[in-house]
């Protein structure tokens, strides 16, 4: 971190002037942005590399009341081999309870296991709760750590409460990376989506992830692209680079290779790698696998050919 920066977070007035004093957004201007580059056409043979490409990105995710180990084991079956000639996915994503059991199941694969904590996905919760959750999931075998920050804390203005939250769970984690929930659905404005950024990247964050997936709207296109501008002005003022996970709400092959574009346009091709931008979905993988049966046949085969995530 260059010396300017390594003092923002000296006090709760120099984390305030620094996140207050980063450049405002043109609402109306990144909506057109975000737009525009969404109707970027790409040809079959790129589409190809692209679907595959966005595969190897996907943290393929049950967070669900219901879940239980034998799903989870299919579904960590389903990311090691997700289809014929397929990438495996980057990782699976479950609660903390259940990383054992996934780890026990993609072990050897090169499959991650991340588990969300901290409270997820209200986040409210003591920091003694976050960080012992964190802790047991990286001790169960967690290679990610998902975690959520306080929205409350951050829209009444309490910029060093989530920046030192962040750091405990961030000690926390060990050799595991941690990903930043900023639920930019409860953000309200552009401007808090781009300080939210920031404060999570200065405390350490490897990833910062837009929702939680349980509050709407979640990975919008407009927010995605500002969290890129983040984490692209963030390395050339630090040197440090940070991923990007969009999450909730992406669907459809269309909407996966939207944000490969958006990963393009706005950060660069340093962040088109698994290891720099994910695709936080559970129900994505499957439109990418019929997608691309359909480019390699011709021939579209329907939902009920692969199996539910």
């Amino acid at each position: 971190m260059t010396s300017s920066l390594a003092d923002v977070a000296s006090s709760g007035a120099t984390l305030r002037a620094f996140l207050h004093g980063l450049p405002g957004i043109d609402r109306v201007g990144a909506d057109q942005r975000a737009a525009t580059l969404g109707t970027r056409s790409i040809k079959t043979s790129a589409k190809e590399m692209a679907i595959d490409l966005a595969i190897s990105m996907v943290d393929l995710t049950t967070l669900e009341g219901a879940d239980t180990h034998g799903k989870v084991r299919a579904m960590c079956t389903k990311a090691q081999h997700p289809g014929e000639g397929a990438p495996r996915v980057a990782a699976v994503c479950v609660y903390p309870d259940l990383v054992a059991v996934a780890a026990e199941a993609v072990r050897g694969s090169g499959v991650k296991v991340a588990s969300v904590a901290t409270a997820f996905p209200s986040g409210r919760s003591s920091l003694e709760v976050k960080v012992s959750d964190t802790a047991l999931a990286v001790a169960a075998g967690a290679d990610e750590i998902d975690m959520v920050i306080d929205r409350g804390a951050f829209l009444s203005g309490d910029y060093l409460k989530v920046y030192e939250e962040i750091v405990a769970v961030k000690a926390a984690c060990g050799e595991a990376h941690l990903k930043v929930i900023l639920e930019t659905g409860e953000l309200s404005t552009y401007d808090n989506v781009r300080r939210a950024s920031w404060l999570a990247m200065l405390a350490g964050a490897d990833f910062i992830k837009t929702s939680t997936g349980k509050v709407s709207p979640a990975a919008t296109p407009p927010v995605t692209m500002i969290m890129l501008e983040a984490v692209r002005d963030f390395r050339d003022q630090t040197g440090r680079q940070v991923g990007v996970k969009p999450a909730g709400g992406i669907r459809t092959t269309k909407d996966a290779i939207k944000n490969l574009v958006l990963v393009n346009e706005t950060a660069g091709g340093d962040w088109l790698s698994p290891d720099w931008f994910r695709l936080g979905a559970s129900s994505l993988l499957n439109d990418l696998l019929m997608q691309r049966q359909k480019l390699a046949t011709g021939r579209y085969a329907g939902p009920d050919y692969f199996t539910l995530d």
